[in-house]
């Protein structure tokens, strides 16, 4: 899987409250989420990296926010 750098960085910064209304009653904390998109952005995107956990959070909440059209605002 190819996660656009760009994207990812422009989800954790610019677009903040998609995330916190994704993670909404949920029991997972926005900041959590924003945490793993952090972590993969100071290592080159590399989802290998991710402990299970994380990468379950990533492909919970980050992967759809990031797949969906006209994503960036850049």
């Amino acid at each position: 899987m190819e996660i656009d750098r760009r994207s990812l960085r422009n989800l954790i910064s610019k677009r903040r409250n998609e995330i916190e209304q994704a993670v909404e009653g949920t029991g997972y904390l926005a900041r959590t989420v924003i945490g793993v998109g952090t972590f993969l952005l100071d290592n080159e995107v590399n989802l290998d990296l991710l402990p299970a956990k994380q990468l379950a959070t990533f492909e919970k909440f980050l992967n759809p926010l990031l797949e969906k059209p006209n994503n960036r605002t850049d």
